[in-house]
């Protein structure tokens, strides 16, 4: 199947490199040393899943009509990224693989009467350098449409279950808070330059860690969210978070450390800093400050660690662990 993949980061770039290597035939936009790259060596993976080197097409833009897109661009991007190639999208099945909320809304309104899907994966993927990513923990993608039949993810997950392990899940909505509230695992690991895996095994980083998800749990249950489960993250295991004390929400951070295991992993949002690249903060802990706001309602740890990340981004420094406690009043 012709599939065009929109932005070649690390997930971008690990799932152009699996379905490549699955038979299909790929093109992907990128810019710069990484369209440069890709041009030159292809897209290097390795890592959990094995070693594959993708002689793709590549470009700023797409140049044929696929028949499945796939956009893994960061959020703010997505809209820019399927406009500029938009005269090959109408009508084309588009799937937006992104972390936190928003980016499905803003492709959807780009194309209008296009089926799209969103997608929430949980593999983790390292951009180490230009056209080369690291697969350090294998995992599933979920699918879902917000409104409608689910048909048409039932028929994306069929082609692309060839590459990675594919649940289509009703509750999509759902899902995506679930989704929401894992990835409350990347502000700090930005904020002090560590691995997730150091933050959460360090007390202190981890309370702020798990206080953080039980106040995003308490605003998705005060808008009424129905928890969709997730990697065995589910309804009642979020619903106890945020009904629970500071101790019990350290739970999920010490059940997603046992998941990512040894094998260092940074985080989406401090590779984009690492980079020199804006993160996509605003859509995650962001996320979660801009839905209380909606019910009229504070959430003060979440706007204090989206602040936080955009001072490293703006500085480009990190703070220190003593720092972050300080700046957290912790």
């Amino acid at each position: 199947m012709r599939i065009a993949v929109l932005g070649a980061g690390a997930m971008g770039g690990t799932l152009a490199a699996l379905l490549d290597r699955a038979g299909h035939d790929l093109e992907v936009t990128a810019r710069g040393p990484g369209l440069a790259a890709i041009r030159e060596h292809g897209i290097r993976l390795s890592g959990a899943w094995g070693e594959h080197t993708a002689r793709v097409r590549a470009g700023e833009v797409l140049t044929r009509r696929p028949e499945l897109a796939i956009v893994a661009t960061k959020a703010m991007d997505a809209a820019a990224a399927v406009r500029t190639s938009a005269e090959h999208l109408h009508g084309t099945p588009v799937v937006v693989v992104q972390n936190g909320l928003g980016g499905l809304e803003a492709v959807a309104a780009e194309l209008p009467g296009t089926p799209v899907i969103g997608a929430l994966s949980l593999i983790a993927a390292t951009y180490r350098s230009p056209g080369e990513v690291v697969v350090t923990t294998p995992a599933g993608t979920w699918l879902g449409v917000t409104s409608g039949d689910a048909g048409s993810a039932h028929a994306v997950a069929s082609v692309l279950a060839d590459a990675v392990p594919v649940t289509v899940v009703e509750g999509f909505a759902g899902a995506r808070w679930t989704k929401l509230m894992i990835n409350q695992l990347n502000a700090l690991p930005a904020i002090t330059g560590l691995s997730v895996q150091e933050v959460i095994d360090h007390d202190g980083l981890r309370r702020i860690m798990a206080l953080s998800m039980r106040e995003a749990a308490r605003i998705a249950l005060a808008s009424d969210v129905r928890f969709e489960e997730v990697m065995g993250v589910t309804h009642s295991m979020l619903v106890g978070i945020g009904e629970g004390d500071a101790a019990h929400a350290e739970t999920l951070p010490l059940l997603l450390r046992a998941y990512l295991g040894d094998v260092p992993n940074p985080g989406s949002t401090l590779q984009s800093i690492r980079r020199g690249q804006p993160s996509e903060i605003d859509y995650l802990n962001g996320a979660v400050v801009a839905a209380a706001r909606e019910l009229g309602l504070d959430a003060p740890l979440n706007a204090r660690l989206t602040e936080l990340v955009h001072e490293v981004e703006r500085t480009g420094r990190f703070l220190s662990t003593t720092e972050t406690l300080a700046a957290l009043k912790c």
